[in-house]
Order: structure tokens, then C-alpha cells, then sequence
């Protein structure tokens, strides 16, 4: 679990503010603009901070919360034939 002990603002805001950087590779100044539309003023040395901070706990947790797949899977894929079209179909099963 992350511990947000300390932090000045809601982890809300800071999980989401890591979320927009990390996904959408956004540089700090466009979140800090980004999330003053939130209306909440921040700099953007803050992100940096929060991000350096939280970014390896956040994968950390849901790295523990993702559910265990087994090694062994396979691929099967082949083409249906749809109100007269033919199409792609693929599905990936594991045991």
C-alpha cells in the first residue's frame, strides 16, 4: 500500500497527476496546467517531486494486485465469415 503520510494535498490529486505524466508522457509544465483546470495551483518542481516520490509505489502495488497468469498460453486465430465479409478473429487462452 502507498503511504501518502505527510503530503500537503489529497492522494487523489496526486495519484492522478503521476497517472497523466506517466501515460501520457506529458512534460511537467502541461500537467501543471493541466491540473490547474482542476483548480488546484501547483508548480511544476512539485510533479517532479511526486513523481520521483510515488511513480516506482504505484507500480509496485499494482504490480502486487495483478492477477498471476500461467506461463503456457496459446494463440488460436481464424477468419470468419460475417453477413457475407470475411473477418479476423483471434483470442489468446491460457490454461
Amino acid at each position: 500500500m502507498v503511504s501518502f503520510k505527510g503530503a500537503h494535498f489529497p492522494k487523489d490529486v496526486i495519484l492522478q497527476a503521476v497517472f497523466f505524466y506517466l501515460r501520457y508522457d506529458a512534460s511537467y509544465r502541461n500537467l501543471e496546467k493541466l491540473i490547474a483546470e482542476c483548480c488546484v495551483d501547483l508548480d511544476h518542481t512539485t510533479f517532479n517531486g511526486w513523481v520521483s516520490r510515488y511513480a516506482d509505489l504505484v507500480a509496485d502495488a499494482a504490480r502486487y494486485r495483478k492477477r498471476p497468469t500461467i506461463r503456457s498460453w496459446r494463440m488460436d486465430e481464424t477468419y470468419v465469415n460475417v453477413k457475407g465479409e470475411w473477418i479476423y478473429l483471434y483470442r489468446a487462452i491460457d490454461k
